[in-house]
């Protein structure tokens, strides 16, 4: 059995997330109804528009799912199902389950075929900041009822709707992406000093110093700036970012702003230092991989679902660590739910909202779609994980959410040029001018999405 440090934290630590969330422009505010009600329990009213919307009835609809935990688990969605068929029966659901290395090339040649899926479940850089500003998803404000508005957080909710106020994704849940480290390479070098393992926090200055005990004592691969493409981007990004205070995108989230003198800092930082390396051949899978195996000291790819699916190759004790950062650190937040492809068919919308609304809002099945995520709800639904000591040190981590900027036009293009600049910054082109093309090519594509 591994061992781990658990702090008594109790899950209701999210609702701390108003106070210091993912400030979409209201700076994470957010209504949470007391446990119990009925906007905490789920939206009484969507229930009812969904039931009274037409043509429900005998309808087959398709739901794809990218691997967002258990949702890309057979077994689990088959389970899921049939608690929506013991209530809605005349829906038939299919499922077609899809991975990140070719998920979204499968949905795009279903679009061109004029076959894509009436459900998607993925998150707001896909729904709403890609197929949504394509045109091509319903408009979701139905479900949007005042109940919902006042149970879900308000940074999540502005992640869900257009710059003009269309909802193209209805949440299911949320989570704040980490890094770890493992714990024994770090306390065997004496580095587990510079941290507040307390907390998983550190500052940029005790990250260097950690660092280079862990390279001293003889760890030579103590960490990877992985760029053989978009997978696991969010990684690298939070650690650019949170080194020196970084920018991502401006607050409006309509241009990039990665070309700051702070993040130039930080991208020299990490090709100087010893025992980081820039990796071309490798994407994040791969370093999760070699993380679990021991060849990497560190993990830039990681959440508690992360750990949770490797939990039989790992034979070390993981210490799951926010980004150092000389302030707050900020973590590039996940946002799941679900959206539909607007294919003409009134009835098997009228279905798909009642299958979403089923699943999200039913007071008891949100919790067990919820639990199947591995992630966290967009709402209070109380404890949900109590007893779950794995969920319960994540938690922790969830009011370090920052702005969730994947909603900013032309990401797709944005997401190549990332991966695109740290390959050239590993290979000697000079970072200022790395970093302006992938600034210049970003901007483009996001004029030319408005």
């Amino acid at each position: 059995m591994k061992k781990r440090k658990i702090m008594a934290l109790a899950l209701s630590c999210l609702m701390v997330l108003s106070a210091t969330g993912c400030g979409n422009g209201n700076n994470g505010n957010a209504s949470s109804p007391a446990a119990g009600s009925s906007a905490a329990a789920g939206s009484q009213s969507s229930a009812q528009a969904s039931a009274s919307t037409p043509a429900a009835d005998g309808a087959e609809i398709t739901l794809w799912t990218y691997p967002i935990g258990k949702w890309g688990d057979a077994a689990t969605v088959d389970g899921l199902i049939a608690s929506f068929n013991a209530v809605h029966p005349e829906i038939k659901v299919t499922v077609e389950y899809l991975d990140y290395s070719n998920g979204d090339d499968q949905i795009n040649t279903a679009i061109e075929g004029n076959q894509a899926p009436d459900i998607v479940l993925e998150g707001p850089e896909r729904l709403v900041a890609n197929w949504g500003a394509r045109g091509l998803m319903v408009d979701l404000g139905d479900l949007w009822t005042d109940e919902a508005k006042a149970a879900i957080y308000d940074s999540v909710e502005s992640a869900c709707k257009s710059n003009d106020g269309v909802y193209y994704e209805y949440p299911l849940c949320m989570t704040a992406h980490t890094m770890a480290i493992n714990r024994d390479i770090f306390e065997a070098a004496g580095a587990l000093q510079y941290i507040d393992e307390a907390n998983g926090t550190w500052t940029t200055e005790n990250f260097i110093k950690a660092v280079k005990a862990v390279y001293d004592s003889g760890q030579a691969n103590v960490g990877a700036v992985y760029c053989n493409g978009q997978g696991g981007d969010q990684g690298t990004r939070a650690l650019v970012n949170n080194l020196y205070g970084g920018t991502f995108t401006n607050a409006e989230h309509t241009e990039y702003t990665a070309n700051s003198e702070e993040n130039i800092k930080a991208l020299q930082l990490l090709l100087d230092m010893e025992g980081i390396n820039y990796d071309a051949s490798i994407v994040g899978g791969d370093e999760i991989n070699m993380f679990c195996n021991g060849t990497l000291a560190m993990a830039f790819c990681w959440n508690v679902s992360q750990e949770k699916n490797n939990l039989d190759k790992i034979n070390f004790d993981v210490l799951p660590m926010a980004f150092p950062s000389t302030g707050d650190p900020k973590l590039c937040g996940g946002i799941w739910g679900f959206g539909i492809f607007n294919n003409g068919d009134e009835a098997k919308i009228a279905a798909a909202k009642t299958f979403i609304d089923f699943m999200a809002n039913d007071e008891k099945q949100a919790v067990e779609s919820v639990k199947a995520s591995n992630y966290w709800p967009v709402k209070d639904l109380g404890n949900i994980y109590e007893g779950d000591e794995l969920m319960t040190e994540y938690a922790k981590f969830v009011p370090y959410m920052g702005d969730y900027y994947q909603v900013v036009g032309g990401w797709a293009e944005a997401r190549t040029a990332w991966w695109n600049m740290l390959q050239q910054v590993g290979s000697g082109v000079d970072i200022k001018t790395a970093v302006e093309e992938f600034v210049t090519t970003s901007n483009a594509a996001a004029k030319g999405a408005q």
